[in-house]
């Protein structure tokens, strides 16, 4: 007990008074990927917009169907994200989780929105994720019952998983947008 709050007082300490990155700070959002997609300047697998929100096909899926929900105004973190775009993003997230979930015929789902920690793009999104599931017949969402007593711990899952994303296939990214638009 005593080892663990040593170390979280030493991560801690680190981080006291450390200077704020660059892209962190407010309205950095020039070199932001999600506003550069926003402003039509790079171009993704979209699903859906509108004046507030735009949805997306995530380019490093974890599983097939990975979708991120993402509001069209710069914001770092969702604490600071404003009222009416936090409830817009909401509305959204549950109408494509609606619909991923019939175009994958899979109900189980993972919505994560990361602050800071695990947040690979500076601007407020959330990730709707396919759970994996027993059986299926695609790779990218297929999990295999182990029966051995060496199974990897949770930690070790996810950081396998991670490690095996592999970039969207144009072809499929194709697909599932009109699979999934079809549901909307």
């Amino acid at each position: 007990e005593s080892g663990s709050l040593t170390m979280t007082s030493f991560i801690i300490k680190d981080h006291v008074n450390r200077s704020q990155a660059p892209s962190w700070a407010p309205d950095t959002n020039s070199n932001c990927t999600f506003c550069r997609i926003i402003n039509n300047e790079l171009p993704a697998y979209k699903i859906y917009e509108d004046d507030e929100i735009i949805v997306i096909l995530d380019i490093l899926p974890l599983r097939r169907g990975h979708t991120l929900v993402i509001p069209k105004i710069h914001y770092a973190r969702l604490s600071e994200l404003p009222a009416d775009y936090a409830a817009a993003t909401g509305k959204v997230v549950s109408r494509i989780a609606q619909a991923l979930t019939k175009a994958l015929n899979n109900t189980a789902l993972n919505v994560v929105c990361n602050q800071e920690y695990a947040q690979v793009v500076p601007h407020v999104h959330y990730h709707i994720i396919p759970a994996p599931t027993f059986g299926t017949s695609s790779e990218s969402t297929k999990c295999s019952k182990k029966l051995s007593s060496n199974q990897p711990t949770m930690k070790e899952m996810h950081h396998m998983e991670f490690k095996s994303r592999r970039e969207l296939d144009e072809d499929d990214g194709e697909v599932l947008v009109k699979e999934i638009r079809a549901r909307l």
